[in-house]
Order: C-alpha cells, then structure tokens, then sequence
C-alpha cells in the first residue's frame, strides 16, 4: 500500500523557510503578497509614496515577528492585520486629527443609479478625499470589518468617536455621489 505525503501548502512551507531566516522565501513571500498588501495600505495613506513606506516598514514587521504566525488561519489574513496596524502607526505618527465629538445619527450610503454607473477606481478616489479620520475609520469598520469598540481601541478614541466620524464619511460620500450624479444627469 502506497505511503500518502501531505505536502504543504505555499503559506505553510514560506512561513516555515521564513521562520528559519531563509532570504528567498522572504522575498517570494514578498513578492506573493506586496501587491494587495499595497492596496490595503493605500486605502489608509494620502500618496502611493507614503503607502510604499508603510509596506516597507509592515514586512520588516512581518519577518521579524513571523515566529509568533502560528499556522492558525491564512497566512495572508495574519500579514493583513499587519499592515492595517502599521498604517494606522502611519497615521498616529503624522498627525492626530481625531477628535472628540457627540455621536450622530447614523444613515446608510443610499444605493442610487450612479453607483452602478461607477467602477470601483471612481468609489476609491472618493473615499481618498475624504479627511484622515473619517477615511481611516471608513476603512476599518466598512471594508476590514471592525466594529466600533475594536476602531476605539485600535485608535485611541471613543467608541462614540468612531460611530460619529463613520456618519460624517458617509455623509460625506453621499454628498459627493450626489454631485457625481448631478454630473451625469447633465451630459
């Protein structure tokens, strides 16, 4: 009876090579993630420059701390929240623009014909004019999935903070995605 061998899947082999200091499977790792990884970063930093930084810095993290990625889940997930975590020490480091404000109502992007209309460079370039906080909390609570309470914690303001700064980026997109259909409606 033939012996069966479980070979392991690339994650699981590059995080083994990488523990082990093995420059290759860093840069292979590297080179299998940094692209998305980039986009995450963007979606928290102003310039392609600074997202460039923040990728740079997060995979120094990454392979210094790959010996506490305990196989538990993707390895991608695990590098993700590196890098969510690095650009928000990004964002710490530059400026702190959150503020303390009451909690507002909370409404929902409406679903209007223009965002059909839209491709998803369009959406992202108007998540990017939206100011640091409101951006930074956007992305972690409607792309990355935090709730509120972990948005505080992850950024040092209050859960109320959080709720508040959400409801103004999304008022704000409403209000650009009005204008944008009011652009289409003329032409």
């Amino acid at each position: 009876m033939a012996k069966l061998i479980r070979l392991p899947n690339t994650d699981e082999r590059l995080a083994k090579q990488c523990k082990k200091g093995d420059r290759k499977a860093q840069r292979e790792l590297y080179d299998m993630y940094s692209p998305i990884m980039l986009s995450v970063c963007r979606r928290y930093v102003q310039t392609v420059e600074d997202a460039e930084e923040v990728l740079s810095n997060a995979f120094i993290k990454v392979f210094r701390k790959i010996d506490q990625y305990s196989g538990e889940g993707p390895l991608g997930a695990w590098i993700r929240r590196i890098m969510v975590n690095e650009s928000l020490n990004f964002i710490r480091y530059k400026k702190n623009l959150f503020v303390e404000i009451e909690e507002e109502n909370h409404q929902s992007l409406s679903h209007t014909g223009v965002q059909d209309q839209m491709n998803a460079d369009h959406l992202m370039s108007l998540v990017m004019e939206l100011p640091m906080g409101y951006r930074t909390v956007f992305n972690l609570f409607g792309i990355e999935g935090y709730s509120h309470k972990e948005i505080g914690e992850m950024l040092g303001i209050s859960e109320n903070t959080s709720k508040s700064q959400l409801s103004k980026a999304r008022k704000q997109l409403q209000q650009k995605l009005g204008e944008t259909e009011l652009l289409y409606k003329e032409q």
